[in-house]
């Protein structure tokens, strides 16, 4: 999506410099697409970027919803099984969720780890 892209590299150089290595950006799949794909020590992480401008509603967060969850993990199952194939590494589900500030350069990068499970 081309109005997400400035907060996924946000969101990628966030997570480099906390030591991640990205192996895949904006992954797809006849089942869903997944942001971002890591890796951080021994672990796959996938990661979900939220935005939101407009707090009304939801935070970054929040907004990301059990069905999206549930489209993630699918996502991520189908990926193992593709380029794993039964060598699975210890995975986890990650959020980065970002909130505006007053200024473009006040703007709140929220790594949530281990965000959902299976």
């Amino acid at each position: 999506m081309a109005t997400g892209k400035p907060y996924e590299d946000l969101a990628v150089q966030h997570l480099t410099r906390a030591g991640m290595t990205i192996l895949e950006r904006n992954y797809r799949s006849k089942l869903g697409e997944i942001d971002i794909i890591g890796k951080l020590e021994n672990h796959l992480i996938f990661v979900e970027v939220r935005y939101r401008s407009n707090p009304r509603y939801a935070s970054a967060a929040q907004s990301v919803t059990s069905a999206k969850q549930r489209r993630i993990i699918r996502t991520a199952q189908f990926y193992l099984q593709r380029r794993w194939r039964g060598r699975e590494p210890a995975c986890r589900f990650d959020v980065i969720a970002i909130e505006p500030g007053i200024t473009p350069d006040q703007t709140e990068v929220q790594w949530l780890q281990n965000a959902f499970t299976l």
